[in-house]
């Protein structure tokens, strides 16, 4: 397999002036477990029967655990905000404000500016994101690490040379085995001659190799979604990783496209599986540490909650965005 390239510094070139001869061809490429923050639904259609949905981050659960995934979808258990995600949530928001602006006025100094004030809202929102810090202290060196990755940006290309077409963008699509896909894009980049660039922001950094397929899986769902939508395939995917300046860059084809299809149709019958059968078994891995639902692990010697309800049962909370 062709691994995806990863470039540091300044990515100012449109989409347009990418070629063939600049992008890597990349055959197969499995990709599992990224995870962002849209939650699985089942879907009312207009004849009044359910349609089944299924986003990025879900997939990514079920992928890495299948216990994970019925703590989050079927069980709906809480899960508490934690400074990471606080600080990719307000990252995001800041990058949005960044692309309000015309082009002259997307500079450095007016994204450090707007740093404060979506951490405001987003205080306001979310009341237990401040209860994180234990002081002023520790408030003021989080937001700092909040600054570094906007000036992370700022180091990888030039939002004054850059017209999005889409931000933050809802996309939905269904296949021809019935499953809905959904989720939120970035950003979206157009050509004028046509050529599609999928853009992600995260704000950790950049994958060792052998974890690069599972940072795509995101990105090859969505050029799937796109591709169903626009009837074109997108030219590339670009992961933006702002803590260490490096960009993760894939050019997906057909044939991964249709593989990837194939797999989430795969996957989704193992969803319904589980829920038909009630078998959520656990899967240990090292990401085992940062799961909060140890205590009712087996795992961890924890007791499974009884199931609520039937596995039917419609799943209602809204799509989130992507806290990167």
């Amino acid at each position: 397999m062709t691994r995806a390239t990863v470039v540091s510094g300044p990515l100012a070139v449109p989409p347009e002036a990418t070629r063939d001869r600049d992008v890597p061809r990349n055959v197969g490429g499995w990709a599992y477990g990224c995870v962002v923050d849209e939650p699985e639904l089942t879907l009312p259609t207009p004849s009044g029967r359910k349609s089944l949905a299924l986003s990025p981050s879900r997939a990514g659960d079920f992928m890495q655990c299948p216990l994970l995934y019925r703590f989050r979808v079927i069980d709906r258990l809480p899960e508490p905000p934690t400074t990471a995600t606080a600080r990719g949530t307000l990252v995001h928001s800041v990058l949005e404000r960044l692309f309000d602006q015309p082009a002259a006025g997307r500079t450095p100094d007016f994204a450090q500016q707007t740093v404060l004030p979506e951490w405001e809202k987003l205080s306001e929102s979310t009341p237990e994101i401040p209860a994180l810090f234990a002081d002023d202290g520790e408030l003021q060196e989080w937001l700092g690490e909040v600054r570094a990755s906007v000036d992370g940006y700022f180091t990888l290309e030039d939002p004054r040379r850059l017209e999005p077409a889409e931000r933050e963008w809802y996309v939905e699509t269904e296949l021809e085995s019935g499953l809905r896909l959904r989720g939120y894009v970035d950003r979206l980049d157009v050509a004028p001659t046509g050529e599609i660039r999928v853009v992600d922001y995260k704000t950790g950094k950049a994958p060792r190799e052998d974890y690069e397929s599972s940072a795509l899986f995101q990105m090859k769902f969505y050029a799937l979604v796109i591709w169903k939508l626009r009837g074109e395939i997108p030219r590339l995917l670009q992961l933006m990783y702002l803590a260490d300046g490096k960009v993760l860059r894939y050019a997906p084809d057909e044939a991964d496209l249709r593989a990837t299809e194939r797999k989430l149709d795969a996957l989704w019958k193992a969803i319904q599986r589980a829920r038909d059968t009630g078998d959520w078994r656990p899967r240990p891995s090292k990401l085992c540490g940062w799961c909060n639902h140890q205590a009712l692990c087996p795992e961890f010697g924890g007791t499974l909650p009884p199931l609520p309800g039937s596995s039917d049962e419609t799943v209602s909370e809204p799509v989130g965005g992507n806290a990167g």
